[in-house]
């Protein structure tokens, strides 16, 4: 597997680029700005996209996407329960005071246990909601790999306090699906470090004494 995270945006979502070393097709996730640098490292990989994946609606995550699938030509999937945030994209614009992206369409629903590929690369949709209605993370089990978007973080939890949040919606997810992979699962967030599985479960204020 190739993957490269660089945090893009004025709220440095991190944006992965994941691609399958031999067929050469990758997906991009969460492609929240930036999209020269997304496409600059396609290009360093040689790489075609054939996916893009947006783990929630907000802004910070799917700002890039309309500009990624123009030049792709990539389909664009998101859960279908963030279809009231995707409409609100202008007002969590003026949220954080930038001006609002063009408008992405959706191709495709990525609903739970849904598997998405690159490739040879596979990823299981694991629908979280909380931080979002729609919120999803992506798990490639092969790899041990989770990109969580914004429902876990190293030391933290994903907000609730925005449009379409729940802390026990979160609690619910992370608990009864998240804590259920294995502790060396790497755990890419939507923002900041890297951290695994058992080291959240070890020491994260939200989670420690409740797994």
């Amino acid at each position: 597997m190739i993957h490269e995270i660089f945090p893009v945006g004025p709220l440095q979502c991190n944006c992965s680029v994941i691609g399958d070393e031999q067929s050469r097709e990758a997906m991009i996730i969460d492609p929240g700005d930036e999209i020269e640098r997304v496409l600059d490292s396609v290009r360093k990989h040689g790489l075609k996209v054939t996916l893009i994946v947006v783990t929630h609606a907000h802004i910070d995550h799917i700002g890039g996407a309309a500009k990624l699938k123009a030049v792709t030509g990539a389909p664009v999937v998101m859960n279908q329960n963030d279809s009231a945030l995707l409409k609100m994209l202008a007002v969590q614009a003026m949220w954080i005071g930038m001006r609002p992206p063009e408008r992405v369409k959706i191709d495709s629903s990525a609903g739970d246990g849904d598997k998405l590929r690159a490739g040879n690369l596979e990823a299981s949709v694991m629908h979280t909601p909380g931080h979002t209605e729609g919120s999803v993370c992506l798990y490639f089990e092969p790899e041990k790999k989770l990109i969580a978007g914004d429902t876990l973080f190293a030391g933290s939890i994903g907000r609730t306090d925005l449009p379409g949040g729940s802390f026990e919606k979160i609690m619910r997810s992370l608990h009864q699906r998240v804590l259920a992979l294995p502790d060396e699962t790497i755990v890419v967030p939507g923002h900041g470090e890297l951290t695994t599985i058992g080291r959240e479960r070890e020491t994260n204020p939200f989670l420690v004494g409740n797994s």
